[in-house]
């Protein structure tokens, strides 16, 4: 088997990537995955072959709550089960460990948006959302007194975003 060039295996990785993780991911997730976490691909090497696989129908991108989301098409999986042979076998563990160790994370940091900020009157907004690729599941605005307070909520809620949502939905749905 003749060695893929370097375009054709970015394209490559990418569609691998995409393949294992399974899920939309946004601009962000794609970049710090393969990029920042990992070196994978250059940043602008992300970039580009990301534009180029949109255009080609491998991957799908939709636009939600000021995010690029990206999605592997069937065209784009149907390319990776054909050719993922041309991803040296060691390139492929690494993805693959990688996205099984991790793949979590990396939806929870995608998924659970927070955020606060101070108001005039010297008080805090916390920000908290669940976001999936097509629409906001849950938002919460809270009202905290200070800057710890408002601190605290943003840290506890990547842990407890679920749990919340759960108990919120089991309260007004029973």
């Amino acid at each position: 088997m003749e060695p893929a060039s370097l375009d054709t295996l970015n394209k490559l990785i990418l569609l691998f990537v995409f393949d294992k993780m399974d899920m939309p991911m946004t601009d962000a997730t794609v970049v710090q995955l393969t990029t920042s976490l990992n070196t994978w691909l250059s940043y602008m090497d992300c970039q580009h072959t990301i534009g180029y696989l949109i255009e080609t129908n491998m991957l799908h991108r939709t636009r939600h709550e000021d995010n690029n989301y990206y999605s592997l098409t069937p065209d784009g999986r149907m390319c990776i089960s054909h050719f993922y042979e041309k991803l040296p076998q060691e390139l492929r563990e690494e993805i693959a460990d990688f996205v099984k160790k991790n793949r979590m994370l990396l939806r929870r940091n995608q998924e659970y948006y927070r955020h606060y900020y101070k108001n005039p009157d010297g008080t805090y907004t916390v920000e908290l959302k669940i976001i999936d690729p097509a629409q906001t599941t849950l938002e919460i605005r809270l009202n905290a007194e200070n800057r710890s307070t408002a601190k605290q909520a943003y840290e506890k809620w990547e842990e407890k975003a679920a749990s919340i949502y759960y108990h919120i939905h089991e309260q007004l749905m029973e």
